[in-house]
């Protein structure tokens, strides 16, 4: 059912509408409430095509949907192919990311940059009763 709704529910609406708007106003307000859905089916999808537009044209300079091109990266089977580890900075350097050495703020849990779920052992913000507070 829409959103838990039963019949009896839908005509029970439908009587409640009819009593406080009259058999003469409610056609016109399904229609308004009509066409104010329609507007907003329409916006979001200009909105959606000019994002995906914009994400398309701008997109990485660096990347090609060109099969060919993609094609001739891969390395021929039997060919040797370096790998580079990512970056892993030490625990007590401070909070940075173990995947591209991103530095995150004090108590993040994902890296800022690339999304990498950060460690636990990292260095934790101070504690807010402790600050401010005089000896």
């Amino acid at each position: 059912m829409l959103f838990g709704l039963q019949p009896i529910h839908i005509v029970f609406i439908f009587i409640v509408a009819l009593l406080l708007f009259g058999p003469k106003r409610l056609p016109e307000i399904g229609r308004n409430i009509g066409k104010a859905l329609n507007e907003f089916r329409n916006g979001t999808r200009e909105i959606t095509n000019s994002l995906r537009t914009e994400v398309t044209d701008s997109g990485d300079t660096g990347v090609t949907n060109n099969a060919s091109v993609v094609r001739t990266a891969v390395p021929a089977p039997g060919q040797s192919v370096a790998f580079k580890a990512p970056f892993k900075a030490p625990a007590s350097a401070g909070n940075f990311c173990i995947h591209c050495g991103a530095a995150n703020v004090p108590g993040a849990r994902f890296c800022n940059q690339c999304g990498t779920k950060l460690p636990e052992n990292t260095i934790k913000p101070p504690d807010p009763s402790s600050l401010g507070q005089q000896v």
